[in-house]
């Protein structure tokens, strides 16, 4: 596989909310550093490392441009591109963001419906469109794996990813999949955990461009761009 890319929501290095995730996953991609996993109650540091191995190659973000391969253009042109935009777009509120359940894994989510996510998130599937490679045979045979819709193959085909427009959900993913009989557990160590955080409303105050390098490597932010006021 070539260098990937993709457009990420990742909080304010050294922020609250960013040394959370980062300790959960225990990876700062802002920095590609390995950290310190957070003590979670209830959680052995050994189980903690495997429920997060998939989400750590990711670093912690909200998805806002799913991984592409480059299709035209150089990570000059795309970083220009990702400066621009930025400047375009305000800040968009999530609100409180609390722990929660997406099929079998657990992620940061908002607590209710904010307009601006879906906004921003059309705005950036259409912007960053034309940079993203068509998908492979091997790479659409293996999206279709995971029992699509006719909507979804519609909007893979069309888009390149599966999960974007009405089919978008922002979260920040902070576990792999978890086993069902561990999950309510699991669900309920890392809202202990994040409990202090959760009073406060987090806002989508910049976008940040993310390379990855190989497959056997991790994404990693390349620069963060303030979104205008």
């Amino acid at each position: 596989m070539t260098t990937r890319y993709a457009i990420y929501f990742t909080p304010p290095v050294g922020g609250a909310l960013a040394r959370f995730g980062a300790g959960v996953l225990g990876y700062e991609c802002a920095t590609g550093a390995d950290v310190t996993h957070l003590s979670i109650p209830g959680i052995a540091p050994d189980a903690l490392a495997a429920l997060t191995a998939e989400p750590r190659r990711y670093g912690f973000h909200a998805t806002l441009a799913a991984p592409f391969r480059l299709g035209q253009g150089d990570e000059a042109a795309l970083r220009d591109a990702a400066a621009a935009f930025a400047k375009t777009q305000s800040p968009v509120p999530l609100g409180l963001v609390q722990v929660t359940r997406i099929g079998s894994f657990i992620a940061l989510c908002p607590a209710a419906k904010q307009p601006g996510i879906a906004a921003l998130e059309a705005a950036c599937v259409h912007a960053f469109h034309r940079f993203r490679a068509p998908l492979s045979a091997s790479e659409r045979e293996r999206r279709l794996r995971a029992r699509l819709t006719p909507h979804q193959i519609a909007l893979m085909d069309q888009w390149g990813y599966p999960y974007v427009l009405d089919q978008y959900r922002l979260h920040m993913t902070l576990t792999g999949p978890v086993a069902a009989e561990q999950s309510e557990a699991v669900l309920q160590s890392l809202k202990q955990v994040y409990a202090p955080l959760g009073r406060g409303p987090v806002t989508i105050d910049a976008i940040s461009l993310v390379r990855q390098d190989d497959a056997n490597s991790r994404f990693r932010v390349v620069e963060r761009f303030a979104l205008s006021p």
